[in-house]
């Protein structure tokens, strides 16, 4: 294995590729694949990937893909790992970028078993090593979480945009939602725009609640027994699927902008 800061026998040294001697420890540095078999790799885990999303992860800092005499970008597999460490750790944690920068450093120096929040740590028997999060946060953990300050995390919540329980408390869906707020608020999107985006979610969840009462009033006979379970899992396969077909609208509208 080699140390950090120099190649591993074999692999390219200077020149070879832009995050040489980083993490992945252990992982070839060759850069042998073009920019969309990258994609074609990712999109087995993140299908919604596209290549201006490796082409901003690599803006941001988060990969140096090795460049052709004729500026073609090659990646190697380490390259990969990174941005798949970089999507989940803003899929899985909902971690801001600057604060994957900071993770990915960490891991830089640290060696190949540095833990991280996010990561997509596998060990030696290929189990994949999660973080704990807790079911429930304050304020304060949704803020330093989504990396906005709690003046914000306050003005989402009196903007109806973030809920709170009984006890003050957030779920952690609450972290996505900040974080998304915040770099549509880099845009000059605030909290009254939100609000259509909010009013459109809440009629959605109504049609989704008139699919799922039948389901989860069942009292009696074989069904009865589960009801609730189906029903959440229900709800939760309609709300992905409108969210895919939102998506969708969006990118038409999108294209026929250009």
């Amino acid at each position: 294995m080699s140390p950090a800061g120099a190649a591993a026998p074999g692999e390219q040294s200077a020149g070879g590729q832009g995050t040489e001697g980083g993490w992945p420890f252990g992982v070839s540095r060759t850069p042998t694949m073009t920019i969309g078999s990258a994609l074609s790799i990712l999109q087995r885990e993140f299908p919604a990937v596209r290549v201006s999303k490796i082409r901003f992860l690599e803006d941001q800092g988060l990969v140096s893909p090795h460049r052709t005499p004729s500026g073609y970008r090659t990646y190697s597999q380490a390259d990969v790992e990174r941005l798949r460490f970089c999507l989940a750790a803003q899929r899985d944690s909902f971690l801001p970028w600057k604060v994957v920068r900071e993770r990915l450093s960490e891991l830089d120096k640290g060696g190949p078993d540095v833990p991280a929040p996010g990561a997509r740590v596998v060990t030696e028997d290929g189990d994949l090593v999660s973080p704990a999060v807790p079911s429930r946060l304050t304020a304060e953990q949704v803020a330093q979480r989504s990396g906005c300050d709690a003046a914000t995390v306050d003005a989402l919540t009196r903007g109806g945009l973030l809920r709170t329980d009984a006890g003050g408390k957030y779920p952690p869906v609450a972290v996505q939602i900040a974080t998304l707020a915040g770099q549509l608020a880099e845009h000059g999107i605030d909290q009254r725009h939100l609000r259509t985006v909010r009013n459109a979610a809440d009629r959605q969840v109504d049609l989704i609640e008139q699919v799922v009462a039948p389901v989860r009033s069942q009292r009696s006979g074989p069904s009865a027994s589960g009801a609730r379970a189906r029903s959440h899992a229900l709800a939760s396969e309609l709300a992905k699927t409108f969210t895919a077909l939102h998506t969708a609208l969006l990118q038409a509208a999108i294209d026929r902008m250009e």
